[in-house]
């Protein structure tokens, strides 16, 4: 069965998204780029940025849902596994 391309899915995909903000950075800290350029580039780089960050939230929503519904029924009844704070290993 073939999947469907949603309107939320169209456009550059979040690879696409990172690796021009990446560009962009680049050429902001090159300082080859006269002051209207380098406004146009910050503008477009927040706008990436946003866009990034919205399809991360909806990754984390996503794997959240996943996980509650295969993890059945969890001890306060609700299905979640509930969520653990990442704390990164100490190196010696």
């Amino acid at each position: 069965m073939a999947k469907k391309k949603t309107a939320k899915h169209e456009g550059p995909s979040f690879e696409e998204r990172l690796a021009r903000v990446e560009k962009i950075v680049e050429r902001l800290e090159s300082g080859e780029a006269g002051l209207d350029e380098s406004l146009r580039l910050y503008a477009e780089g927040a706008e990436l940025i946003k866009a990034c960050r919205q399809t991360l939230k909806d990754a984390e929503t996503r794997i959240t849902q996943l996980a509650e519904s295969a993890s059945g029924p969890g001890p306060n009844g609700a299905g979640a596994p509930g969520e653990e704070p990442f704390e990164p290993e100490e190196e010696p």
